[in-house]
C-alpha cells in the first residue's frame, strides 16, 4: 500500500508554516520536523504538568504518568521491556556515559571492536578505552563501496572480544547492515554488540528485541520527537555494568544511565512518536496499536523511501562529475546520499537554498569513513537526506536544481 502524503504531511505543522512554504527539506539526517503529537504533548506538559514529577497531588501524577507512558508505547514498539529503555540528553551523551560504565567493566588486555564507517559518537568514545589498556581493533570499510563485509568482522573475533560496536548505517554511506546476522556473529564469539540506529530509526522503528543486539541508540530528534536520545540496553548487559546514576538508583535499570535528571517534558512528549505511528499504521488498515503498528508503519515509510529514493539515486550515478557515495539501489539504503564533489560542498549546499532546497554540506561528523573512502575533508561533501514525509515532486526538484547548480 503507498502512503497516503497528503495525511502524511498534515501530521506536521512545519508544512503548514508561510516560511517554509516552497522549501523542499533535504537534511533530515541533521533532525527530522516534529510530529504534531509530539508537540501537542509538549506544550500540555509545560502548561499543566510541569512540577516535579509521582508526587501525590494530580498535576504532579499527571506528569509521572506521561513520563511512564512514553516509555511503556516505545518499548512495546521496540520489542523490547519497558525497563530497558532509557533517556538522555543526546545519543552522543548516551554513548559517552555507556563508555563510561564499560571502561570500569572491561579489563586491560580484553578487546573491542569499533568500525570507521560509524559517526564520531559512537567510535571516539570506544577509541579512548585504548588509554586504559584495552585492545581496539577496527573493522574496516571497503574504500571504494564504504561497505562492512561481514567476513572480516570473524577475522576480529576471538574470545579476548568483549563489546563490538557499529551501526545500523552510516549517515553517509546510507548502506544498511545486517544488524541480527552481525549480531548472532559477535555473540558466537561471546561478545556484546552495540548499535548505532540514529541513522535507520527515523526509516521505521526497528524490532531491537528481534535484532538481538544488546544495545541499541537513536535520536527522538530525528524521529519526529524531542531532543533526547533513546537507548536501549538489554537487561543482561546492563545488569553486568556498574552504575553510572545516584547509587540508591542502581536497582533500576534505565536509571543507571541516566546520571543527570531527565527531562521530564521531553520524556513526556515522545509519547507523541508513539501516537504517530500508531495514527500512521490504523489510517493505512494496518493495526492500531503497539508492536503491530510499528511494524506496519515501518514497511510503509521504507516503501514510500524506496521508490522516492531511486531516481535520485539513479540521476547522481549516471553523472560523470560526482561521485555517489554507498549503495546505488535504494532497497538496501536508507535515503541517507552523500555526494563527493570537486569543489566545497558547503557554498553548493548555499546555492541549492536559492532554489528552495534545503541540504547540508560538511564532514557531518563522519570524518573516519570520508577519509576512508579518500574524500577530502576540507571539501566535505553534499549530503540529501529525505524521510517518508518527502515527495516524488519534491526528489524531482532537487535533481532540477542539481542541474543548475553543478
Amino acid at each position: 500500500m503507498s502512503l497516503d502524503m497528503d495525511f502524511v504531511r498534515s501530521q506536521f505543522p512545519a508544512f503548514e508554516q508561510p516560511s517554509l512554504t516552497g522549501q523542499a527539506f533535504f537534511e533530515n539526517a541533521g533532525g527530522s520536523y516534529t510530529c504534531r503529537q509530539v508537540i501537542d504533548r509538549l506544550t500540555r506538559f509545560y502548561r499543566e504538568r510541569k512540577v516535579q514529577p509521582y508526587a501525590p497531588y494530580e498535576a504532579s501524577r499527571l506528569g509521572g504518568a506521561e513520563m511512564d507512558e512514553a516509555r511503556t508505547r516505545l518499548a512495546a514498539m521496540l520489542g523490547v521491556k519497558r525497563q530497558e529503555v532509557s533517556f538522555g540528553p543526546s545519543t552522543s551523551q548516551n554513548t559517552y556515559v555507556l563508555a563510561n560504565a564499560v571502561r570500569r567493566w572491561i579489563k586491560p588486555g580484553e578487546a573491542i571492536v569499533v568500525t570507521d564507517q560509524d559517526h564520531e559518537a559512537n567510535t571516539g568514545v570506544w577509541r579512548r578505552l585504548a588509554d586504559e589498556g584495552v585492545e581496539v581493533r577496527e573493522w574496516k570499510i571497503d574504500p571504494h563501496t564504504g561497505s562492512l563485509d561481514p567476513d572480516k568482522l570473524a577475522l576480529l573475533l576471538d574470545d579476548k572480544v568483549r563489546l563490538v560496536c557499529f551501526p545500523h548505517c552510516s549517515n553517509v554511506v546510507g548502506e544498511i547492515n545486517d544488524v541480527a546476522a552481525i549480531t548472532a556473529l559477535a555473540h558466537s564469539a561471546g561478545a556484546f554488540v552495540c548499535v548505532d540506529g540514529v541513522s535507520y530509526a527515523p526509516h521505521g522503528f526497528p524490532d531491537v528485541g528481534e535484532l538481538a543486539c544488546d544495545v541499541y541508540l537513536f535520536s527522538a530528534y530525528k524521529t519526529y520527537g524531542p531532543h533526547q536520545g533513546i537507548m536501549v540496553i538489554r537487561e543482561g548487559f546492563g545488569s553486568e555494568l556498574p552504575n553510572q546514576g545516584h547509587y540508591f538508583n542502581g536497582e533500576t535499570l534505565y536509571k543507571r544511565f541516566t546520571p543527570a535528571g531527565p527531562d521530564h517534558a521531553q520524556i513526556a512528549a515522545s509519547a507523541g512518536m508513539a501516537d504517530y505511528f500508531e495514527a500512521l499504521s490504523a489510517h493505512h488498515g494496518g493495526p492500531a496499536t503497539g508492536a503491530g503498528a510499528a511494524r506496519h508503519a515501518h514497511d510503509l515509510m521504507r516503501s514510500q523511501e524506496v521508490a522516492v529514493l531511486q531516481p535520485l539515486l539513479d540521476y547522481l550515478g549516471g553523472r560523470n562529475d560526482v561521485r555517489l557515495i554507498g549503495p546505488r539501489s535504494a532497497a538496501n539504503r536508507a535515503p541517507t546520499v552523500a555526494v563527493d564533489l570537486d569543489r566545497k560542498a558547503e557554498p553548493v549546499a548555499a546555492a541549492l537554498s536559492d532554489h528552495g532546497i534545503m541540504a547540508g554540506g560538511g564532514d557531518f561528523y563522519a570524518v573516519r569513513p570520508l577519509r576512508a573512502l579518500g574524500v577530502d575533508t576540507t571539501k566535505g561533501v553534499l549530503r540529501l537526506s529525505f524521510v517518508h514525509y518527502t515527495t516524488e515532486a519534491e526528489v524531482s526538484a532537487l535533481i532540477k536544481a542539481l542541474d543548475v547548480v553543478l
